[in-house]
C-alpha cells in the first residue's frame, strides 16, 4: 500500500515538475518574443512623458543692483469640465474674482467643444487673485460644497517692470508670448530669454530627481545710474513743460568709456501695460529719440568743423576773421543767425557768438575732400552701433551725392543740410571730449549666466583728431561759456559746451517760427568724466538754444556731479596735490 502511495507520489511530483518547466520556458519565451519587446518599449512610453520646459527670463539690473525688469507669478486659471458639478454657480463665482462677466465665463463653461476636457477662463491672473480663490475652495472643501469642483491654477511668469515707466525708453518691453520688443529687451532677446529645453519627465515621484534643471536666461547688469536717469528724467519734463517744446532727450555718457549713465527721451510709457504703445508713438522710431530720429543739429556741428580745422591746421585759436555779415558759398549768400556783421573775431570768439560765416569761411578754407574727410571720420551718416535697437543712421551728403551741391560745404559746417542722431553727435563730440580718441556708447556692463560674471570692454571708434588739438578745442570752447556768462555754467565746476539752434527743414524750405535746440557740453575740463547731450523739439517759450538748453544743463550737471560725487575743481586741484 505505501508502495503505491510513493509511486503516485513521484507521478505528481514528475508532473508538476513538467508543468514548472512548461511555465519557465514560457516566461522565457514571452519575454523574449518581438511581441514582449513591443510591450516593454510601450511601458516604458507610459513611464512619463516629455515636457518643453521655459527658463525664466534673465532680469536686467542698473549698474549698482537696482531691478530695472523682472519676472513675478502668475496664474492660469481653467476649469476641467469632466469635474465641474454646478457651472452656473462656477461661472458666478469666477466672474466676481476676476472681473469679468457671468454670461461669457457662463458661455465658455457650456459651449466649449465637446472634445475639450480642459477650458482656460482667463490667463495672467495676479497671485493674490488666486489666493483669495484658494481659501475659498478650502472653506467649500470643509463642507464639502462642490460649486468650484474642477477650478485649477497653472502657475508661470511674466515680465515685470518694478519702477514701472523708468529708463522704458532704454528697456523696451516684453510681450505676452515672450518676444523682446525695443531697447534691451529686443536688441537681447535671446540672452534673456535662454534656451527652451525638452525633458523627459518621469511619473514615479521617487524619480522627481532625475528631472534636468533648465537654466534661466542670462541676467544683464547695464551701465544706467538708476538715481541718476530718474533725475534726469525729471529735468526733461520739467523743461519741456517749462519751455514749451514737443518732445525731447538727455542723455548722460562717461566719454572716456562710453557707458551711457543716463538716456531719457519721450513720451515715456508704463512697461507693465505695453498695450498703451500705439495710443503714445506713431512709429517705432519715436520710441526713443534719442538713437531713432534723426534731425539737423544746427550749431552744435560747429565744434567738429572748428575741430577739423585746427586738427589739419588751416586755423589756429588766434586766426583772426573780419566777419562782414555775410558770405558767398557755391554762388548762395551765408549769413548769420542774427544777419549781424560782429567784425574781428578770433577762433574762440567765432564760437562764443556760433558765426554762421566764420565756419562757412573755415569749411571753404579746408576744401571739401579735407572737411567731408574729417567728418566721415567722426562717424556721421553711420549708426554708432549702440547695444540698443533701432538705431537710425542720419545723412552726410558729400560730393558725388545726386543731391550735393557746392553751398553745402558751407551749410553743413555749421549744421545745416546733415542730419544725425542725439547719440550719434555725442559719439562724434566723444573725441574732443577724450583726448581724441572716440568712444563707442553702450548700456551692457555685464552679463551673469551660471554664478559667472562676464563685464563687457569698453571699445573706440578710431581717432578723428590728436590729443592736442582735442585738448585745445576743450579750453576755447571753456572760454568760449565762461566769456558769455552762458546759463550752462555750474558753480565750482570748468565745462565746455556749445549750443546749438537749428531751423527745421520742410517741403518748401525751412521753417520761420519753430527750431530744435541743443546742447552739448562735458566737464570737468581737466579731467571729463561726464558728458550731456540735449536736444528739444520746437520750444514755444524761445526758439534759442542759449535761453533753453543751456540752463537745462546746468541742471543736469549739477545732478551728475552730485550722483557720481564729483567734487568742485578746486577741492579735487587740493587732493592730487597732497
Amino acid at each position: 500500500m505505501r508502495q503505491q502511495y510513493a509511486v503516485r507520489s513521484l507521478i505528481l511530483v514528475a508532473c508538476l515538475a513538467l508543468v514548472a518547466v512548461a511555465v519557465i520556458v514560457q516566461m522565457i519565451r514571452i519575454q523574449s518574443s518581438e511581441q514582449a519587446q513591443i510591450f516593454l518599449s510601450q511601458g516604458d512610453r507610459y513611464a512619463g512623458e516629455f515636457h518643453m520646459f521655459y527658463p525664466e527670463r534673465g532680469e536686467i539690473y542698473d549698474r549698482h543692483g537696482h531691478l530695472l525688469a523682472g519676472n513675478r507669478t502668475v496664474y492660469e486659471v481653467g476649469v476641467s469640465l469632466s469635474e465641474m458639478e454646478d457651472p452656473e454657480a462656477m461661472a458666478n463665482i469666477l466672474s466676481t474674482y476676476l472681473g469679468l462677466t457671468f454670461e461669457d465665463v457662463y458661455d465658455k463653461l457650456m459651449n466649449s467643444p465637446e472634445s475639450w476636457e480642459y477650458i482656460v477662463v482667463q490667463d495672467y491672473v495676479g497671485a493674490e487673485t488666486v489666493t483669495s480663490l484658494q481659501t475659498l475652495m478650502q472653506e467649500l472643501d470643509k463642507t464639502d460644497d462642490q460649486r468650484l469642483s474642477g477650478l485649477g491654477f497653472k502657475p508661470h511668469f511674466q515680465r515685470s517692470y518694478p519702477e514701472t515707466a523708468l529708463a522704458s525708453n532704454v528697456l523696451g518691453f516684453v510681450t505676452r508670448d515672450g518676444r523682446g520688443y525695443f531697447g534691451i529687451e529686443e536688441k537681447y532677446n535671446d540672452l534673456l530669454a535662454g534656451n527652451p529645453v525638452q525633458v523627459w519627465v518621469p511619473r514615479d515621484p521617487n524619480k522627481a530627481l532625475e528631472i534636468p534643471r533648465v537654466p534661466n536666461g542670462t541676467t544683464l547688469v547695464l551701465t544706467l545710474n538708476r538715481d541718476l536717469q530718474a533725475s534726469v528724467e525729471s529735468i526733461l519734463d520739467d523743461a519741456l513743460f517749462e519751455y514749451g517744446a514737443e518732445n525731447g532727450t538727455i542723455i548722460v555718457m562717461n566719454p572716456r568709456n562710453g557707458e551711457i549713465l543716463a538716456m531719457a527721451a519721450t513720451p515715456r510709457m508704463n512697461l507693465n501695460d505695453y498695450g498703451n504703445y500705439f495710443s503714445l508713438y506713431d512709429n517705432g522710431s519715436q520710441y526713443n529719440r534719442s538713437i531713432g530720429m534723426a534731425y539737423e543739429p544746427g550749431s552744435v556741428l560747429k565744434v567738429l568743423t572748428m575741430a577739423a580745422a585746427l586738427d589739419s591746421g588751416t586755423v589756429r585759436p588766434d586766426t583772426s576773421f573780419i566777419d562782414t555779415g555775410s558770405i558767398q558759398v557755391g554762388g548762395i549768400t551765408i549769413q548769420n543767425w542774427n544777419q549781424d556783421a560782429w567784425g574781428q573775431q578770433n577762433m574762440v570768439g567765432c564760437l562764443q557768438h556760433s558765426l554762421n560765416v566764420c565756419l562757412a569761411w573755415i569749411s571753404s578754407q579746408m576744401g571739401s575732400q579735407t572737411f567731408y574727410g574729417y567728418m566721415e571720420r567722426f562717424g556721421l551718416g553711420h549708426p554708432t552701433g549702440i547695444d540698443l535697437s533701432g538705431e537710425a543712421m542720419g545723412r552726410l551728403k558729400v560730393p558725388g551725392d545726386t543731391d550735393w551741391y557746392p553751398v553745402d560745404l558751407g551749410t553743413n559746417a555749421f549744421g545745416q543740410g546733415v542730419s544725425v542722431t542725439p547719440l550719434q553727435m555725442m559719439m562724434a563730440v566723444s573725441a574732443i571730449a577724450n583726448e581724441g580718441r572716440m568712444v563707442t556708447p553702450h548700456v551692457l556692463y555685464s552679463m551673469v549666466r551660471d554664478g559667472h560674471q562676464y563685464n563687457v570692454p569698453s571699445q573706440y571708434a578710431g581717432s578723428p583728431i590728436s590729443a592736442e588739438t582735442a585738448r585745445t578745442l576743450s579750453d576755447m570752447l571753456a572760454i568760449s561759456l565762461e566769456q558769455e556768462s552762458s546759463q550752462a555754467l555750474l558753480a565750482g565746476y570748468r565745462l565746455a559746451g556749445k549750443t546749438g539752434t537749428a531751423q527745421i527743414p520742410t517741403d518748401f524750405g525751412y521753417d520761420a517760427f519753430h527750431t530744435n535746440v541743443s546742447f552739448i557740453g562735458w566737464g570737468p575740463v581737466d579731467d571729463p568724466q561726464f558728458m550731456v547731450y540735449i536736444w528739444m523739439q520746437k520750444p514755444s517759450a524761445s526758439i534759442w538754444s542759449s535761453e533753453t538748453t543751456a540752463p537745462v544743463f546746468a541742471q543736469v550737471a549739477e545732478q551728475t556731479v552730485i550722483q557720481l560725487n564729483i567734487p568742485p575743481d578746486i577741492v579735487r586741484s587740493q587732493l592730487s596735490t597732497k
